[in-house]
């Protein structure tokens, strides 16, 4: 039988192979391997995981408690967990999870994590050893472009086509000194480039805008992000700030329910009697704003009928009234330097008023004048050694928004567009 193999493998041309020359039969398989999937930096393969949210009256301890964890250790946790996070601070409605060892008959969590806000979250060990850190989710930016048409109001806009809501305030940040955001008219558009966050595929807000077109009534306005002295604004195609003296309004979205007038019948005393501000009907808390930098010389009540109000004098020239307001901002006292853009209060109906409303008025020394007739300059532009850099960087910025917005043609009835690019 020997004889019958060797002289076989001899005269097939079948030779004995050389096992000085063959690799490893481990290596002859390798198949390549995706990294294991993970859930706040643990391999998801090497736990159960529960998943649930704070409710109503619960902080940690009855969290813990509730999954049979010793009181000595959450209370140690407690105790290790005020260096990175205050646990007092655990919200209703925020996820949490535990990370539970396979094939644990007990079945005893090892590892808490509480989601602090879509990107920080907070593990602890449920060990014993009193292990606590803070972690977070990996953020990956999409660049984006959208093309819109306004049809009713940018609020709507933005929110009828599924767009991050957050699009809509940092749009009406940018532009807030140059676009009547209450005076919007159909047929209004606007174009822009930017960058949005997502964790997980999911949109936790706008990185940063690029740059933005706004047509308002038929003039054009164009934003572009820009960095001078270190700081980060935005400026127009010649180089000036966007930035004004004045905020175009002291809070965001709302209506004009009542405007300037010398002569308007007063809803509640059924007598006519000037009106010298503009009443903009928003939501009771809704957040109100210094229109610009100033000095508070006067809060508290006002028993002509503003019920809680708030005067800031913002130079020489201009004073600006807030009234009806609900509530001021935590920690305003008079004779404090306020910031444009600053929160100062909240909307409400106190005084004589029929319903939650801010009742807005503009002094010009001493006489009021109608906020909405406001002319307030640029300030801070491009530096000129700096003009003929800035003009060259926004170049194909420009470009490309034209190219955008030519691209579509534009009527009130017209398709929102939104797509994405890439970097």
């Amino acid at each position: 039988m020997f004889s019958f193999f060797w002289c076989r493998r001899q005269f097939s041309g079948i030779s004995t192979p050389d096992t000085t020359q063959m690799a490893d039969s481990i290596d002859l398989n390798v198949v390549p391997s995706h990294p294991p999937e993970t859930l706040y930096g643990f391999v998801k393969d090497s736990f159960e995981i529960e998943q649930n949210v704070v409710r109503y009256a619960e902080n940690l301890a009855s969290i813990l408690s509730s999954y049979h964890v010793d009181y000595s250790v959450i209370h140690n946790l407690a105790i290790t967990s005020k260096k990175v996070f205050d646990v007092r601070k655990i919200k209703v409605g925020n996820t949490y999870t535990l990370f539970y060892q396979r094939k644990d008959s007990i079945k005893t969590p090892v590892w808490f994590v509480y989601e602090i806000n879509p990107i920080e979250y907070l593990v602890m060990s449920l060990q014993g050893d009193s292990t606590v850190y803070l972690g977070k989710k990996e953020i990956t930016l999409k660049r984006k472009s959208t093309v819109g048409v306004i049809e009713s109001s940018l609020w709507n806009t933005i929110n009828k086509n599924h767009l991050s809501p957050y699009l809509a305030l940092d749009l009406s940040d940018i532009f807030a000194w140059t676009v009547d955001f209450f005076g919007l008219e159909k047929g209004d558009h606007f174009t822009v480039i930017y960058d949005e966050q997502y964790i997980d595929s999911v949109s936790i807000g706008i990185d940063q805008i690029h740059a933005a077109f706004f047509n308002h009534r038929g003039k054009p306005y164009y934003a572009f992000l820009y960095e001078q002295d270190s700081i980060k604004s935005y400026f127009d195609e010649i180089g000036s700030s966007l930035r004004k003296a004045f905020l175009k309004a002291p809070l965001k979205f709302s209506r004009i329910s009542s405007r300037f007038s010398n002569s308007r019948l007063h809803p509640i005393l059924k007598i006519r009697r000037p009106h010298h501000g503009i009443d903009y009907a928003a939501p009771a808390g809704t957040p109100v704003y210094a229109l610009g930098d100033g000095t508070v010389i006067h809060k508290g009540w006002d028993t002509k009928g503003g019920g809680n109000y708030i005067k800031i004098r913002h130079n020489s020239v201009y004073t600006t009234v807030y009234m009806h307001l609900s509530g001021f901002a935590k920690g305003l006292k008079k004779g404090m330097t306020v910031t444009q853009g600053q929160l100062i209060g909240y909307v409400g109906s106190t005084g004589l008023a029929t319903g939650p409303h801010l009742d807005f008025r503009v002094y010009k020394n001493g006489k009021p004048i109608d906020p909405l007739t406001i002319e307030a300059p640029p300030v801070d532009p491009i530096h000129e050694e700096n003009l003929t850099e800035y003009l060259r960087y926004i170049r194909p910025w420009k470009a490309q928004l034209d190219s955008l917005t030519h691209s579509h043609h534009l009527r009130p009835d017209s398709v929102f567009v939104a797509q994405e690019f890439p970097q």
